[in-house]
C-alpha cells in the first residue's frame, strides 16, 4: 500500500529544507567575507568567519522551523507526564556538545587570562613566554580581543536554540516529529560550537608549537588540545549532515 504524502506536508518539508540550505549558503558567504578582512593583521579573522558561519546555520534552521506551521491535531486527553526538552534531543550528541561548550568557554577564559599585548601594544592578541632568559611573543592568540566576540556569538546561538527546543517540546505534534526537529536544532547548535572550538584549538596549538621552549606543561596541553579537536571533528560532521539531511544521521 502506497504511503501518500499530502501536498501541504511536502511544501512544508521543502520550505524547511531550503531554509536550512540557505542558512548554510549565507554562512559560507559571510565566512568568506569575514575571513578576508584585513583589519587585524594577525590572521585570526577565520575565528570571526567560523562564528559567522555558525550563526547563519542556526538562523537557517530556526527559519525552517518557523516556516513549518503547527500541526492540527484532533482533540484528545492530555498526557500526564510533562514534555521535557531532554526527551527529544539526541542524548549522546547533546552530552558531547555540552562538554565541548564547556571546553570552549574554559579555553577562551584561560587564553584571555594568559594573553599579553602584541608587538604594537594591542591587548589580548599575543602569548608571551620566557624561556632560558629569553622572552618570546607568539601570535595570533585568542585572547579577549577575539574571545569576547566568540563568546557573544556562542551565547546568542545557545539562547536561540534553547528557546526553539523548548518551543518544539511543548507544541502539538507527534513524538517522532518533535525528535526530528529537535535533532535539527541541536545540529545547528553543534555547528556553532564545534566549528569555533576547532578554530580556537588550531590557534592555540599554533602558538604553543611555535615556541622554542620544550616544557612538559606545554607538551601536555598540546596533546590535550589535539584530543579535544579529534572529539570535535565527528561532532562537526554529524551536525553538518543532520542540518543538510536530518534523516541521514541519528545521535
Amino acid at each position: 500500500m502506497l504511503d501518500i504524502v499530502p501536498p501541504e506536508a511536502r511544501l512544508r518539508a521543502r520550505a524547511d529544507r531550503y531554509a536550512r540550505w540557505s542558512g548554510l549558503a549565507a554562512g559560507a558567504v559571510v565566512a568568506q567575507q569575514l575571513a578576508t578582512m584585513d583589519g587585524t593583521g594577525l590572521g585570526v579573522t577565520f575565528l570571526y568567519a567560523l562564528a559567522g558561519f555558525g550563526l547563519c546555520a542556526v538562523g537557517g534552521v530556526l527559519l525552517g522551523d518557523a516556516l513549518t506551521p503547527r500541526p492540527r491535531e484532533a482533540v484528545r486527553t492530555a498526557d500526564l507526564a510533562p514534555r521535557r526538552v531532554r526527551d527529544h534531543v539526541p542524548p549522546r550528541m547533546t552530552r558531547l556538545l555540552l562538554l565541548q561548550t564547556a571546553s570552549l568557554v574554559v579555553l577562551l577564559v584561560t587564553a584571555a587570562a594568559v594573553a599579553s599585548p602584541d608587538d604594537l601594544g594591542r591587548a589580548g592578541r599575543a602569548f608571551t613566554v620566557t624561556c632560558g632568559g629569553v622572552t618570546e611573543g607568539h601570535g595570533p592568540w585568542p585572547g579577549s580581543h577575539y574571545g569576547i566576540p566568540i563568546l557573544t556569538s556562542l551565547a546568542a546561538g545557545t539562547v536561540a536554540c534553547a528557546w526553539a527546543l523548548r518551543r518544539i517540546a511543548h507544541r502539538p505534534g507527534g513524538e517522532q516529529q518533535r525528535r526530528d526537529r529537535s535533532s535539527a536544532i541541536t545540529a545547528a547548535w553543534g555547528l556553532l560550537v564545534s566549528a569555533q572550538l576547532l578554530g580556537v584549538i588550531v590557534t592555540i596549538t599554533g602558538a604553543l608549537t611555535s615556541t622554542a621552549c620544550d616544557g612538559t606543561v606545554g607538551t601536555v596541553a598540546t596533546w590535550l588540545l589535539y584530543s579535544l579537536g579529534l572529539l570535535a571533528l565527528p561532532t562537526l560532521a554529524w551536525s553538518l549532515l543532520t542540518v543538510v539531511s536530518p534523516r541521514g544521521a541519528r545521535g
